[in-house]
């Protein structure tokens, strides 16, 4: 390999390593790498065409990140992944496959992408957008708000427990505070026959209780059976009752 391009090779190499093995076609011109060392490049096989202008670096085979990331890149420059997808980055709902959703900040037409689904947002703001894994991507509040328009109300309800349980910012987001469809029914159940509205997924001592009417003293939890069987679930289960005993509170549990 000539000294070109093992220059060319070290710079894509630096750009991949920031970027889950893709780079830009636009990236390598801002970077001093010239169209020819480019197509040289292509046609050595050392980048493999993902979209129009996006290339991943030395095989095809990217990672679900590198995935998104390319489709973040061939978005162009502002565009942030959201939606499902932005969900599932930030582990809110299970990775799918499919079309990729990006969001653009603008409204103006753009030649469509295969394997990406667009959306427009001209008013999408700064405060509305994070990183995570260095992939531009909508913020849990804004995630939670895209997918209210374009997701079942059971998708929406998981992906707003799964970011309460890993204590994300939510904002304005409205929720209920349930982490599991068990704990949502016995919710229902409580409003639908009009009982004393419970504090939900409360800290009561060293532990956090699922249902809690403070001032009866009464704690409730339902027990789902992947996180409660087994000898040691039992055992485990047994003591925090006792201990919350301890502390004033009766214990209630309900498979």
């Amino acid at each position: 390999m000539d000294e070109e391009g093992a220059r060319t090779d070290a710079v894509i190499a630096r750009i991949a390593a920031r970027q889950h093995g893709v780079v830009a076609y636009w990236q390598l011109r801002a970077a001093g790498i010239s169209k020819d060392s480019v197509w040289k490049a292509a046609r050595a096989r050392r980048l493999h065409r993902i979209h129009h202008g996006i290339y991943a670096v030395g095989h095809r085979g990217l990672s679900d990140e590198g995935r998104w990331m390319a489709a973040v890149l061939a978005c162009g420059k502002g565009s942030v992944l959201s939606h499902w997808d932005g969900a599932a980055l930030l582990e809110l709902l299970p990775v799918r496959s499919g079309f990729v959703d990006v969001t653009v900040r603008t409204a103006a037409g753009r030649r469509r992408r295969p394997e990406i689904r667009i959306h427009r947002c001209p008013s999408l703001t700064d405060d509305e957008v994070t990183q995570q894994k260095r992939i531009p991507v909508t913020t849990p509040a804004r995630t939670i708000k895209d997918l209210r328009r374009t997701a079942p109300a059971a998708v929406v309800r998981r992906a707003i427990r799964n970011a309460e349980f890993r204590d994300l910012p939510l904002g304005t987001v409205s929720t209920d505070r349930t982490r599991s469809e068990l704990e949502r029914k016995l919710l229902a159940i409580c409003r639908r026959h009009r009982l004393p509205s419970p504090e939900v997924n409360v800290p009561v001592g060293p532990y956090t209780v699922d249902f809690l009417w403070r001032e009866q003293r009464l704690v409730v939890e339902v027990d789902g059976y992947r996180a409660h069987h087994g000898r040691q679930a039992f055992e485990d289960d047994r003591e925090r009752d006792r201990r919350l005993a301890l502390l004033g509170y009766r214990v209630l549990r309900f498979p």
